[in-house]
């Protein structure tokens, strides 16, 4: 009896499945794969990141290595106009010679312009009230009136020529003659700052 019991537990014990062995490698496993994961993860999110910051540190690198751009001296500024060839290249004083006659003459003209502009106010609004008035002071007012026209549309084109040279000295065109394409001349535009015409070119406008 003994020998036929202890040969059925024998028995039973090797048929019996290893379940709790099973059950704690699979736990092993699948612990030993979410790490795997996690690590997965981990490496895939610094990869991402690894690029924007490559990128954020080369854009820097960039901005402080690019130099910056130097605004032209006064001196290259002048060398750069327009000369003919038998003449020397403008130099720093020269130009702001010119430039200091030209502003000079913008604030004269711009005065005389807006006082033209109220004496013509006022005799336009004198003219109005006149009714009684005789030929001769009708005549008088007239030619007043005509004559403050003059110095105003006069005072405004020499304006308008003023302004035109300063913005050919800034931007670099000044010296050059607008009709040909060649140097005016230093001579002649020191003489006449506002000149856009060279002397041939002048000439021949005149004789039109």
């Amino acid at each position: 009896m003994t020998r036929t019991t202890a040969g059925k537990l024998a028995s039973e014990d090797a048929a019996a499945p290893p379940v709790k062995k099973t059950s704690v490698a699979a736990k092993t496993a699948t612990k030993a794969a979410g790490k795997t994961a996690t690590s997965a993860k981990t490496a895939t999110k610094g990869a991402a990141k690894a690029p924007a910051r490559s990128v954020k540190k080369a854009a820097g690198k960039t901005a402080k290595k690019a130099p910056a751009k130097k605004a032209p001296s006064k001196q290259a500024a002048a060398r750069r106009l327009a000369v003919k060839p038998d003449e020397d290249p403008w130099t720093a004083a020269e130009l702001a010679e010119v430039r200091g006659e030209l502003d000079t003459d913008r604030t004269r003209l711009r005065s005389e312009l807006n006082l033209a502009e109220v004496e013509l106010h006022d005799l336009m609004r004198d003219a109005g009230d006149g009714a009684g008035n005789d030929q001769a002071d009708v005549g008088s007012t007239t030619f007043e009136r005509d004559h403050e026209m003059s110095l105003a549309n006069n005072a405004r084109d020499m304006l308008a020529q003023t302004e035109r040279a300063l913005a050919r000295i800034q931007d670099g065109s000044y010296g050059v003659c607008e009709s040909c394409g060649q140097p005016i001349g230093k001579m002649r535009v020191m003489a006449f700052p506002r000149a856009t015409l060279c002397l041939s070119c002048k000439q021949r406008e005149e004789r039109r």
